[in-house]
């Protein structure tokens, strides 16, 4: 409080609520954003989040190339959501799991393409 006005200074007033699908889109773009080498026709990665006070628990689907160092590639995409969050939503993210969905073999969409 303020000892002239005796009000509550706007800063200390209210809370800011992030819903739980803004934290997702944000997880999201940052595994987009991690992953080395997208899969040309792969699909973009999928998030879900559990909020609980400043913690958003997040779970990232996502597809990746093959051959590729799927263990680095996860890791780097655990750091990059956790960090992301952390910066733009002010949360803590205790646990980022990643489930990789799908593995694209090189030049299957090449190949693909003349089959039609």
């Amino acid at each position: 409080m303020t000892a002239v006005t005796g009000r509550v200074a706007a800063a200390e007033r209210g809370e800011t609520r992030i819903a739980d699908r803004v934290v997702a889109k944000i997880a999201a773009q940052a595994a987009k954003e991690a992953v080395e080498e997208p899969p040309p026709d792969g699909a973009s990665p999928r998030a879900t989040v559990t909020v609980h006070r400043d913690a958003a628990r997040v779970r990232v689907s996502l597809e990746l190339g093959y051959p590729s160092d799927i263990g680095r590639q996860c890791g780097a995409v655990r750091r990059r959501v956790a960090q992301r969050v952390k910066a733009l939503a002010g949360m803590e993210v205790p646990e980022v799991a990643v489930q990789v969905e799908r593995l694209h073999p090189a030049g299957a969409s090449a190949a693909h393409g003349r089959i039609r």
